[in-house]
């Protein structure tokens, strides 16, 4: 008789995630960073749109280094919450649901929001 059991901490780093579940979890931490950085998103168009001396102290914040990376990582979030969303109402309407397209979204997925936040990234850091 076959034996059940939990899967073990221990056994986490042995486990093979498929796409589509790497996908599906950097799709819920793309949500909580979006959600996380609310107040953040919030102080930055405050500072933008209360007077010219605000915008000026607003480009100032905004010239770092390290306020870019977070800026980049919030992009990063809103382009993989995007266009994984997408991929979930697909499967939700029963299209690609078999393994194989479901690989294939969930690559896809990932390429498309990595693209754009590369290209974000390039115009964010004066590339371009």
């Amino acid at each position: 008789m076959p034996e059940f059991r939990n899967i073990h901490v221990f056994d986490l780093m042995k486990y093979r995630l498929p796409w589509a579940g790497k996908v599906s979890i950097l799709h819920r931490v793309s949500g909580l960073l979006m959600f996380v950085l609310i107040p953040f998103v919030l102080y930055l168009f405050e500072q933008s749109i209360t007077s010219e001396v605000s915008f000026v102290k607003f480009q100032s914040f905004v010239a770092h280094p390290i306020i870019k990376l977070i800026i980049l990582a919030l992009i990063w979030a809103f382009l993989h919450h995007f266009c994984s969303g997408i991929r979930f109402l697909m499967l939700d309407l029963h299209k690609g649901i078999d393994k194989t397209a479901s690989a294939k979204t969930a690559i896809a997925v990932l390429a498309t929001s990595l693209s754009l936040t590369a290209i974000c990234a390039a115009k964010l850091f004066g590339l371009f």
